[in-house]
């Protein structure tokens, strides 16, 4: 039979890990995401974490959303996490420098000496995004695998590179071909690296490179919604490589980066490292994030319609972690809410009350806007019984939702939009910067 002792430390423990959950805080926080849930606003999943215990689990939406077929996803649904996978590759090269294997000042030139400025540019150019080297965003047929040596054809023959050190410039270029170095380094597929040197090190259980997705492994696909949630394509993950290629959960997220800030995964001078910012942006694998006078260090990550963030508050032994396949609400906007709550903040829960207006009357708004400063053009048409924005330059258009008679919202990109029909203007407005645009037709 147990001890007093034991039954104490368990009960404890238990206390710990659904305290949050039950108290005001966890109400509001659950009142923050059944909202989201309720008016298809967003789909994902989060986990908060308290001093290497998680303290709050959320999930809403689905990880198949068919017509015919609907699963909801669960707390060990895996999700695609972008570039988050950054901090996975900065963490094993600084574990192969504290081996002796490379060094920040290790240059391009005896790994992809075919690359321009290989010689000039280091790891340590890489890692902060100071190498001069053009991000590759979009690639054609994107569902096609692509082979290392492809990958850095692409690369050497896309346009805008610099010289490294000039300034910085977030690419993923950087992070891919750390990938390919590691893999040169340690002799082994990029994949076996993550899982030997992270995953199995910590005990993570949902964590790995990815490849095509697959249901019957609670992995989720991503979504774009149009009145209802329409599937998005999906990029091989050869592609982006260490860049962007890995899968993982809110829960393995927190676990991942307490460990990483508790010398677990490299030591505090390789992690003072990684912590520099060079030029007010990037640090060596990760970002700096601010809450007014709260700083956490992270990384976002984005791919194929997924978008997550993970952070960490040294000070606070605080560890978030958000993933989502599908947004409309902003990802930013329900990270920040939901610290707000958590922090005792002041915060607001979002009301989706849109107005009524009738299709006929959305004809009026319909035409082609254009401001020639920047440049820019936006078409506005009806798509069905719903107004929608399309920017020249964006493959697919923006649901704009009523607010009021000549205002609209759209929530996917935060932005209010505004039409001034007597003098044929629209008015985008952002974070408190305006744009106007002039109608054409």
């Amino acid at each position: 039979m147990a001890d007093k002792k034991s039954i104490l430390y368990l009960f404890a423990i238990l206390f710990v890990k659904i305290g949050l959950a039950q108290s005001a805080t966890g109400l509001k926080l659950d009142s923050l995401f059944t909202i989201l849930d309720a008016n298809s606003q967003a789909m994902g999943s989060m986990a908060i974490s308290k001093n290497g215990e998680i303290v709050y689990t959320k999930v809403i939406g689905h990880s198949l959303y068919k017509p015919d077929k609907k699963i909801r996803a669960n707390e060990r649904t895996k999700y695609r996490i972008g570039s988050i996978s950054k901090v996975f590759t900065a963490v094993i090269v600084f574990q192969l420098i504290e081996e002796g294997k490379i060094t920040l000042g290790s240059t391009l030139e005896n790994y992809f000496p075919q690359l321009p400025n290989a010689e000039k540019i280091a790891v340590g150019n890489l890692l902060n995004h100071t190498s001069g080297i053009p991000n590759v965003k979009k690639i054609n047929a994107r569902q096609r695998p692509r082979t290392q040596k492809e990958m850095l054809k692409i690369i050497s023959q896309k346009k805008g590179w610099t010289l490294p050190g000039a300034g910085s410039s977030y690419s993923n270029s950087n992070f891919l071909l750390l990938g390919y170095m590691i893999e040169k380094i340690t002799g082994k597929p990029f994949s076996d690296v993550l899982n030997e040197r992270i995953v199995s090190k910590i005990g993570l259980t949902d964590t790995y490179f990815g490849q095509r997705t697959r249901i019957e492994n609670n992995e989720s696909f991503s979504y774009r919604r149009k009145v209802e949630w329409r599937v998005q394509r999906q990029t091989n993950l050869s592609i982006p490589g260490a860049s962007a290629g890995i899968v993982s959960t809110p829960s393995d997220l927190v676990k991942f980066i307490e460990a990483l800030f508790s010398q677990k995964l490299v030591s505090q001078g390789s992690l003072d490292k990684m912590k520099t910012i060079s030029n007010e942006e990037y640090g060596m694998g990760l970002f700096l994030f601010k809450l007014d006078n709260k700083k956490a260090y992270g990384h976002p990550g984005g791919i194929d319609r997924f978008e997550s963030v993970v952070a960490y508050f040294p000070e606070d032994s605080l560890a978030i972690a958000y993933c989502s396949n599908g947004q409309v609400y902003p990802v930013k906007d329900i990270v920040i809410s939901s610290l707000n709550i958590y922090f005792g903040k002041k915060y607001s829960i979002p009301e989706f009350k849109p107005a009524t207006i009738k299709n006929v009357k959305l004809k009026r708004y319909e035409g082609t806007y254009t401001n020639n400063q920047y440049p820019m053009t936006i078409t506005v048409y009806r798509d069905k019984k719903i107004l929608v924005a399309k920017p020249a330059e964006y493959p697919s258009p923006f649901e704009l939702y009523p607010v009021s008679v000549n205002t609209f919202r759209c929530d996917e990109i935060n932005v209010v939009v505004e039409f001034d029909l007597a003098n044929n203007q629209m008015k985008l407005t952002r974070e408190g910067r305006v744009l106007n645009l002039t109608k054409q037709n």
